[in-house]
């Protein structure tokens, strides 16, 4: 099952370490990649739970990066090379917007763990997911871009109501 997202999750985590890159060295480069892919992996699993989901987003596509790129300002060092950005259109907007939520909020990201025993992707062990939701001083310094919430609202924002929604259905919104 989890096979089935895997061009998504990995695009759509490239994505995110590529518009919000870690602050050091190889060391730094891969605790921030693997914080991503944690939390591109949470998102698409509460946005695509059941095969069906998957098999129906196999057949549609995930949309591409372009609005992303457009809300972050990527789009304009994008350059007219389409081929060495043809990745970018595995990239799923909804998974990278959740994704952006879940880093942003620890406690968001456990709720969301913890609700992936509701799909078919098998019980999620909160330990599996360790940095996304309890991470150390050596996960945020890395990541510090990549976990800023003022740097990834415009992408957070996008999507965070159908988040919301869907960790707690049925909520009342106050605005």
């Amino acid at each position: 099952m989890q096979a089935d997202l895997t061009p998504v999750i990995a695009a759509t985590a490239q994505w995110l370490t590529s518009a919000f890159p870690a602050s050091g060295g190889a060391l730094a480069s891969v605790l921030c990649e693997v914080q991503a892919r944690q939390a591109v992996t949470v998102a698409a699993w509460l946005r695509y739970p059941t095969a069906m989901d998957a098999a129906l987003l196999d057949m549609a596509g995930p949309g591409g990066s372009a609005r992303l790129d457009w809300v972050t300002g990527a789009d304009a060092a994008l350059g007219d090379d389409t081929d060495a950005h043809a990745w970018r259109t595995w990239v799923d907007e909804v998974v990278a917007s959740w994704a952006a939520c879940l880093l942003t909020d620890p406690e968001l990201a456990a709720r969301a763990v913890a609700a992936l025993a509701d799909g078919s992707h098998g019980t999620a062990e909160p330990a599996g997911f360790r940095r996304l939701v309890a991470p150390d001083d050596s996960d945020r310094s890395a990541a510090a871009l990549l976990r800023h919430p003022d740097l990834l609202a415009p992408v957070a924002d996008l999507h965070q109501n159908q988040l919301l929604d869907r960790l707690n259905p049925g909520r009342t919104l106050i605005a």
